[in-house]
């Protein structure tokens, strides 16, 4: 049997299981468009009773490395999440032979997004802003294509408060809501635009810890299997421009999860191998809460979250962008994007690390590029990002451009 035949059953196995689900949020999940593939954390019983759950390990181990090896790309790479959704043993080797974006350069399941990414060559993605429903979808690919294939990996809506403004960043496009499984995170900013705070919907390493935490519930309405608090992970902070002076912003990304040390020579940044019990259980959806009342979101009320480090973890990771170049026949700012970026925009910037000598980084390191944001057209931005951040902490940063600042500009 050739591997592509073998594809073609195990995605029409799992189209089966998925039309015989009785969560029809679960099978929706797979199907849509607007959400990025999540595999059911427990599968079917049809599945652990098929065929296919009984293979060898061996001849097991060498279809998932034939397959997890031969579809690089998206959406070809859809074949690796439908081979850990046959059932748990496929599950746990799947699991096992991917890598990390960090040690492959590859984006496959919904862990990925809070790893950090490659070394060497940063991950392209772009961004694309609805100004009528007030979302920004970021998509795996290097520009926009025709056929509106991309890979969808993250999605935010900008909501509006009265001192301040939020985006909740979700794995779906049309879900928002806090309470929901889909829920990653936010991003928040003060009245006057200047100063952002990101939030995780997950610890995202066990040697930080949250001295304060904002609260997503109320504590009596929320569900055991669903996270109660954000939990703060960095800070982005605008320079106010008092003397209104033309130039691009300038800003600096305080990152409380990850340490300076890891981009020293043989540092590492904290990478999460599996999700946390919570969240895992978050990848499969919750019984209907009909009859009940819906779950609030009190964090607006909260105090500002302080991370506080265990000892050992290290000071923090802080990013300032790059400084401009004046272009004289250009007449405006100017820096090397590498042909990422074609449209001129107060936007547009590129983070390096902020370092003092006694950090002992290279000046090699201090001049790479770990994020890179800029706009190609109407309402379209590119996100180039590598180690140390993660898909997740560099979209989060990219949304705080989007928002209103007029004291910056």
């Amino acid at each position: 049997m050739s591997l592509k035949i073998m594809m073609r059953e195990l995605k029409e196995m799992k189209d089966g299981i998925g039309n015989i689900s009785k969560r029809g949020g679960e099978s929706k999940l797979w199907r849509s468009r607007t959400s990025s593939h999540v595999v059911p954390d427990q599968p079917q019983e049809s599945a652990e009773q098929s065929p296919w759950a009984n293979l060898p390990p061996e001849l097991l181990l060498d279809i998932i490395h034939r397959v997890e090896e031969s579809e690089t790309a998206w959406p070809a790479r859809a074949a690796v999440v439908f081979c850990a959704a046959v059932c748990r043993s496929w599950r746990e080797i799947t699991k096992e032979i991917v890598k990390t974006p960090e040690q492959c350069g590859r984006l496959t399941f919904p862990i990925s997004l809070k790893q950090p990414g490659p070394r060497e060559s940063p991950i392209q993605c772009y961004i694309r802003r609805d100004r009528a429903t007030s979302t920004y979808l970021l998509f795996y690919g290097l520009v926009p294509s025709e056929g509106e294939g991309d890979k969808l990996l993250l999605a935010a809506r900008k909501v509006r408060r009265a001192t301040c403004t939020d985006f909740v960043i979700s794995l779906a496009a049309d879900d928002f809501a806090r309470a929901s499984y889909t829920y990653v995170g936010k991003l928040r900013s003060n009245f006057l635009g200047t100063k952002f705070t990101v939030y995780d919907s997950q610890p995202p390493c066990d040697s930080m810890i949250p001295l304060t935490t904002h609260r997503r519930f109320h504590s009596k309405q929320v569900s055991p299997r669903l996270p109660a608090c954000n939990y703060s992970i960095g800070t982005i902070t605008y320079e106010l421009n008092v003397l209104r002076t033309r130039g691009p912003r300038r800003m600096h990304c305080v990152l409380h999860s990850i340490p300076v040390s890891a981009i020293q020579e043989g540092g590492t940044a904290p990478t999460l191998l599996a999700l946390p019990q919570s969240f895992d259980e978050q990848l499969s959806p919750l019984p209907s809460s009909k009859g009940k009342q819906p779950l609030m979101d009190t964090s607006s009320t909260s105090p500002a979250v302080t991370p506080l480090f265990s000892p050992g973890s290290g000071e923090p990771l802080t990013l300032k962008n790059k400084a401009p170049r004046w272009h004289e026949q250009l007449q405006c700012w100017c820096l090397n994007f590498k042909g990422r970026v074609t449209v001129a925009s107060v936007k547009n910037f590129q983070l390096v690390a902020a370092v003092e000598p006694e950090h002992n980084v290279s000046p090699e390191d201090q001049e790479k590029v770990i994020l890179q944001f800029g706009k190609i057209g109407k309402d379209i931005f590119t996100m180039d990002y590598q180690y140390p951040l993660s898909a997740f902490q560099a979209f989060a940063i990219c949304l705080s451009s989007f928002d209103t600042k007029p004291a910056c500009e």
